[in-house]
């Protein structure tokens, strides 16, 4: 039987021997290779592995070439001509390392496997994983000569990229953020996050099976494996003057954000903080709803009947195409995001919200 996660963001959390690193290939520094990039980043406790626009990990026979969360969305992007790179994510200490073959979307094999210091632990502070991915932006610019990027952030992925924002413009990076898409962000919180520090409680859910069981099980996971983000991931800490969000000022001024949102699950009189929501994140939290536009000066959303991750799909006996990362609609609009956002800024804001 496939592992599969006892919550929405969650992939298997075990110690396992690393992918064999190795230096850049030939691709890296050549004067011919194409200056702007676009760079996705996975979210809460998932791994995903580095990969390149023409270097990834084993594809086919039940292994994905760059993972659950990124793979869907590389071939899409990659498919309509971007220079696509993921970032590597791992859910506990260390670099990335292969999960188990008989998880969900395993991957295996993978060319390069980056250090720690590029790693994003997903399991840890945000502003901890910005640094990581600050980090691994300026090696793609040293390697790679990437100068300008498009970040495409699923969940958590959405604030380590605002994180990695304000880390590059408060030292002078010569790397310029050309745009920001965020899939599924929990700008306010996560639902499962919110639950286990007490602001919102079972009957949260008005008596949806999914959303009970997936609260339910979130505690004894997060006693388990995490190491810092849940406690970040709550209206608590990321909302409000004293916030997270407020903490990032004006990083954003001059980018356009996109924020989409999964709504697969609806409570009709729900709380509308967190109905509806996509199994994880809400379409409250995903739009950043009651963030200023001081914090987001300029934003575009866009909302779909999908769920958080594969994970959701297959607990729900559903096709994955029912996640917000392998829906071809979602991945559509993550593309029209990237190649208007040259002009993005002399459209009026708020479009969709």
């Amino acid at each position: 039987m496939k592992h599969l996660a006892i919550a929405a963001l969650a992939v298997p959390l075990l110690l396992l021997p690393a992918c064999s690193s190795t230096a850049p290939s030939s691709e890296a520094s050549g004067d011919s290779q194409p200056s702007r990039a676009v760079v996705i980043v996975s979210g809460g406790a998932t791994r995903s592995p580095f990969t390149t626009p023409t270097q990834a990990c084993k594809d086919g026979e039940g292994f994905l070439a760059a993972g659950n969360t990124d793979t869907e969305l590389r071939e899409g992007l990659l498919a309509a001509g971007k220079q696509v790179y993921t970032a590597p994510v791992m859910d506990t200490w260390g670099p990335v390392q292969e999960p188990p073959a008989d998880s969900l979307g395993p991957f295996a094999d993978c060319p390069i496997v980056l250090p720690e210091t590029m790693t994003i632990l997903s399991t840890g502070d945000i502003t901890a994983g910005g640094e990581r991915l600050a980090r691994f932006l300026s090696y793609l610019n040293s390697e790679y000569g990437v100068t300008d990027v498009d970040l495409v952030g699923h969940s958590n992925g959405g604030l380590w990229s605002r994180s990695a924002i304000w880390v590059l413009k408060n030292t002078d990076s010569p790397i310029t953020i050309r745009s920001l898409t965020a899939m599924a962000t929990p700008n306010e919180g996560s639902v499962p996050g919110r639950y286990t520090v007490g602001e919102i409680d079972l009957a949260t859910c008005k008596g949806n099976s999914y959303c009970k069981k997936a609260l339910k099980d979130w505690i004894p996971f997060v006693d388990e494996y995490d190491k810092g983000l849940n406690r970040e991931d709550t209206m608590k800490y990321l909302s409000g003057p004293q916030g997270w969000s407020a903490a990032q000022g004006n990083v954003l001024d001059g980018i356009p954000v996109t924020l989409l949102g999964g709504t697969y699950l609806k409570a009709k009189g729900g709380d509308p903080t967190v109905w509806p929501y996509d199994g994880t994140v809400s379409r409250f939290s995903a739009w950043a709803t009651d963030t200023s536009d001081s914090i987001i000066p300029w934003r575009t959303c866009w909302e779909a009947p999908l769920l958080h991750t594969i994970y959701q799909s297959d607990a729900l006996k559903l096709p994955w195409s029912t996640a917000i990362t392998n829906d071809p609609a979602a991945i559509a609009r993550v593309n029209q995001a990237i190649d208007e956002s040259d002009t993005a800024l002399q459209q009026p804001n708020r479009q969709g919200c």
